[in-house]
């Protein structure tokens, strides 16, 4: 009858609800398929995502419904759809390069479901061809697909003139060795390269927590620091 998950396209979806019709016969077969599948997912995530959980409970529904191809279709390409790390860099240890995220399923509107997907990667070429295996999915399964909201990646650069006057102030400044590393991430240097390829640039900034969430928060204790490292790479790029 209704779906609705995640939110944000640059956000790993955080919750999601489904209102589904069945015969009242069938109520006691489908409680039973959902609380043995919730307690698969609870177990298989009882690790990496110990708080994940989930509850069946009775509601009701005035509106029309999916037919029976739409919502096989739709099922069938959430289940194809891959979500998650693609590939690893072969250039730096630990490194995710490529990765999709199956961000949000939407209906605005009676007669749409609205899916939005995000592909990210520090190498352009493999992130368009996640976009076109994400895209083949879909039109299997019947859907229009659209792409929009491009981000360009950042790839890093370890010979880097502003990386070593950066980890000299750091040194200096804190009497310890810089732990440097590359994220995957969408970030504004990506976009400030499309217009002036020749930059060399480093991003650092304060402790964040949580980002992206309605929890996120920044660690007070690391701005200081922040702008004094800062302030020294400034002075002595001059």
């Amino acid at each position: 009858c209704f779906i609705d998950g995640g939110n944000k396209r640059n956000a790993i979806a955080r919750e999601a609800c489904a209102i589904i019709g069945f015969s009242q016969e069938s109520l006691k077969k489908v409680t039973d398929i959902f609380t043995a599948t919730l307690a698969e997912i609870k177990s298989e995530f009882s690790i990496s995502d110990s708080g994940v959980d989930g509850s069946f409970v009775e509601s009701s529904w005035n509106g029309s419904v999916i037919d029976k191809e739409t919502a096989l279709n739709l099922i069938s390409s959430l289940n194809g759809v891959p979500h998650g790390v693609l590939s690893m860099s072969a250039e730096m240890n630990g490194l995710v390069e490529t990765s999709t995220n199956l961000a949000s399923v939407k209906m605005p509107e009676e007669g749409i479901i609205r899916i939005g997907t995000s592909q990210r990667s520090s190498i352009d070429s493999a992130k368009y061809y996640a976009a076109e295996i994400i895209e083949a999915a879909f039109l299997t399964a019947g859907a229009e697909v659209t792409h929009e909201s491009e981000y360009p990646g950042w790839k890093p650069v370890l010979t880097s003139r502003i990386l070593d006057i950066t980890r000299e102030s750091y040194r200096r400044l804190f009497k310890t060795e810089p732990v440097v590393r590359a994220i995957h991430a969408g970030l504004e240097c990506g976009l400030f390269l499309t217009k002036y390829p020749y930059l060399d640039m480093i991003s650092f900034g304060p402790t964040l927590r949580n980002v992206h969430t309605p929890g996120e928060k920044l660690e007070l204790a690391s701005l200081d620091k922040f702008q004094a490292l800062l302030y020294d790479v400034l002075k002595n790029l001059k």
